[in-house]
């Protein structure tokens, strides 16, 4: 057995043309997990891994799974689970990566058809690419180079590929109470996430949490004529800009009471780069205090992602008696996202008191994620991606949420888990002309092939 980064290096270069090869036939698969679209795809793309699973003839079991949805009868999607037993004293290692993806959004505005993927510049182009068909060729790959270099492996491996977790993982909790003796393992490798840039690599140690709600407000209990009314009656959009105004200090950072922040990060992040990946325009100012990355990581924000009001097209000379919004409010890594809502709920009630009759209903929250680095996983990890990247890895946070990380801490509370990934700034994951480096996407093989091996190497 060899765990040389030359060895591995090697390997994963014979191997990377018929990875992309894969790759390609999985982003041909337009697995939208969301109801409005066809429900088969999903199978078929599920269907489509469980081949390839079989194919490295490597795992005891392979199965294509469900879980009930909540309290419903109703099934989620499929997710593939494989599992190969550990030799006695050696740890078992979850590998996770989802196999569903998001819409394609407005075709117009791809450069290339969003299921058909295109390489363009050491890039490969297409819904599903990075975000997260790339992360089961990581494992998939991975899992075939630790057979090759290793003729009897004493590592226990898990692969589990969800395929629902960009509509949510509405049956996931379910699902790991159901097959929690099949999901059973030492250290949670989940590839979701990113790397700091395209030659830097990252673990990500930290995830806000998330609760999205409806909050609705009404004033009056019929629309009024603007102008006899006008200046004295107040109207409902009235009431919800000021409600939402409040949110913020005079920086434009969220000003709630019992909402928890940090200022300070450890890795510095310019203004300039943040305009570049974001696109706010030249001409306006950004928001927040404390450091950029604090802003993006660690700090609370608000935002209205949704609102129903008469359409300019539907506008009349009218006080509009109800406003309805669907607001997300991202909570701090460490607070519980349900804390974070009673303290926002607390805000509205006495804001609106006086202002307007209001509900908030609706809620969905999902929990942030604060990893332990002192793990020998951890320490492992990041030295393994130092090594296949030849650049240090840092430790970065995430804004977004994966709330399922949650629930795997909750399920298996001694297991470490590691947030790896394959996008980079300009992945432009969810978003049109989605792409995946394929540089970088080489050197996360190479770094967890590392890993699997150096893991066969250790008795527990």
């Amino acid at each position: 057995m060899t765990d040389s980064l030359p060895d591995v290096e090697l390997k994963v270069s014979s191997h990377f043309p018929q990875v992309i090869d894969t790759l390609t036939e999985l982003v041909a698969i337009p697995s939208v997990s969301w109801p409005a679209f066809d429900q088969i795809e999903v199978e078929r793309s599920a269907e489509k891994i469980v081949s390839l699973v079989d194919e490295l003839d490597f795992f005891d079991s392979v199965e294509l799974l469900k879980a009930s949805i909540g309290e419903t009868q109703d099934l989620g999607q499929p997710a593939v689970v494989a599992r190969r037993e550990a030799s006695t004293g050696y740890p078992t290692i979850l590998l996770y990566a989802h196999h569903d993806v998001q819409p394609p959004g407005d075709i117009s505005l791809w450069e290339t058809p969003p299921f058909v993927a295109t390489q363009r510049d050491g890039r490969l182009f297409g819904r599903g690419c990075a975000d997260d068909k790339a992360g089961i060729l990581v494992h998939l790959t991975s899992i075939r180079i630790l057979k090759e270099l290793e003729n009897t492996p004493n590592l226990g491996v898990v692969l589990f590929i969800e395929g629902e977790e960009e509509y949510g993982s509405p049956s996931f909790d379910n699902f790991l109470s159901l097959y929690r003796a099949k999901l059973e393992s030492d250290v949670i490798v989940v590839a979701d996430s990113g790397n700091w840039d395209t030659s830097t690599p990252a673990l990500t140690t930290t995830l806000r949490g998330n609760v999205t709600f409806k909050l609705s407000l009404r004033t009056l209990d019929h629309a009024l004529h603007s102008g006899m009314f006008g200046g004295v009656v107040p109207d409902s959009f009235t009431v919800f800009s000021q409600l939402v105004s409040s949110f913020y200090d005079k920086f434009g950072s969220v000003d709630i009471p019992g909402l928890d922040k940090t200022l300070t990060t450890d890795l510095s992040y310019s203004e300039a780069r943040i305009r570049e990946e974001s696109g706010v325009l030249p001409e306006v100012d950004l928001i927040g205090s404390g450091d950029i990355l604090s802003r993006l990581w660690t700090q609370p924000s608000i935002t209205v992602t949704g609102v129903d009001f008469p359409s300019i097209e539907n506008a009349s000379n009218t006080l509009v008696p109800e406003i309805s919004a669907r607001i997300s409010l991202r909570v701090a890594p460490g607070q519980r996202a349900q804390d974070a809502f009673q303290a926002f709920s607390r805000y509205a009630e006495a804001f609106l008191k006086s202002k307007a009759v209001y509900s908030i209903t609706d809620v969905s929250t999902g929990e942030g994620f604060v990893t332990d680095i002192q793990g020998w996983a951890a320490k492992s990890m990041e030295k393994c991606l130092s090594e296949a990247f030849g650049t240090e890895c840092v430790e970065m946070g995430v804004g977004g949420s994966i709330p399922f990380i949650s629930s795997f801490v909750d399920v298996f509370p001694g297991a470490q888990v590691l947030v790896t990934g394959v996008e980079d700034p300009d992945s432009c994951a969810h978003s049109p002309n989605e792409s995946l480096d394929l540089s970088s996407f080489q050197k996360a093989i190479t770094a967890q092939s590392l890993f699997l091996l150096r893991c066969n190497q250790k008795s527990t």
